[in-house]
């Protein structure tokens, strides 16, 4: 019974996650985007393109262009991703239509519309991709096609299929400053989206070998109350056994644990990686709900 109230809970907060997300988002497209001919890339700039040149509404194009890439998901990348996209594609679509109808379009200077314009989508996509959701487009086939081409990162792929849907844009609104107002765009719901995401949850992660490692790990939680794990570890050119230390934590304290090392043992070696979450003790708490 727990166990069902908490899948319970879950579902009615991803559900509400959604429904705002989704009508900041329809909001960005119906008062910012779409009236200035300014390409939020993916399908939903594919969308707004066909309703430029024919009566079909966005909302209803992005749910048929989602459609035969949702049964490829369904099929290769699982039952649950494909559904929560599903949900919020539609949700997403179903408003942008509704809105359409009595939102007033902003028509003001056109950078402060690509920036609020970024805003709004920024913040309406990033409360749906916490709860696990996303709005197909762009995300969705760069997934596929990374089945395919699994060499190269999503990321590149997202962008890949972006670059095309604005330059796109630009031949069809045959206005090249859209395709700069997009690039705008773009930057500022990605910043806002990793913003909102992950916040002050970013971190770094340090990987330390050092030859006095009981020494270093005891200035680390007398000095900075963190943690350090020790992983066993072997040296590349002697075959020496050797003990390697990780430790995460926030970007500002890396400059004071870098320099907790160095005084320790001035011939230490660090690599410093950068980490998008850190959840835990002295981070953010992991939260089921």
């Amino acid at each position: 019974m727990k166990q069902l109230n908490t899948r319970l809970g879950r579902f009615v907060v991803d559900g509400m996650f959604y429904l705002v997300g989704s009508a900041l988002y329809a909001l960005a497209v119906d008062v910012f985007i779409a009236p200035n001919q300014i390409s939020p890339g993916g399908l939903t700039g594919v969308a707004a393109l066909i309703n430029y040149v024919t009566p079909v509404p966005i909302g209803i194009a992005m749910i048929i262009m989602n459609i035969p890439l949702m049964f490829a998901s369904l099929r290769r990348l699982g039952v649950d991703y494909t559904v929560r996209t599903a949900i919020a594609t539609i949700i997403t679509s179903v408003m942008i239509d509704a809105f359409e109808a009595f939102v007033p379009a902003f028509h003001g200077d056109i950078i402060l519309t690509a920036i609020f314009g970024g805003v709004l989508s920024g913040i309406g996509l990033g409360l749906i991709y916490m709860r696990g959701g996303t709005t197909g487009g762009s995300e969705l086939i760069a997934r596929l096609m990374g089945r395919k081409m699994p060499h190269i990162p999503v990321g590149r792929l997202i962008l890949a299929v972006d670059a095309i849907v604005v330059a796109s844009a630009a031949a069809v609104y045959r206005n090249f400053e859209s395709a700069m107002y997009a690039i705008i765009l773009i930057f500022v719901t990605t910043v806002l989206m990793d913003t909102l995401i992950y916040g002050r949850n970013k971190g770094k992660m340090l990987l330390i070998v050092t030859d006095k490692v009981r020494e270093v790990v005891d200035d680390i939680l007398k000095t900075m109350q963190r943690g350090a794990t020790i992983l066993k570890a072997a040296g590349g050119y002697s075959g020496s056994d050797k003990e390697v230390l990780l430790c995460a934590v926030r970007p500002s304290e890396v400059y004071v644990l870098r320099t907790l090392v160095y005084d320790r043992d001035p011939g230490a070696f660090i690599v410093v990686l950068s980490t998008d979450e850190v959840l835990g003790e002295g981070f953010r708490p992991f939260n089921k709900v």
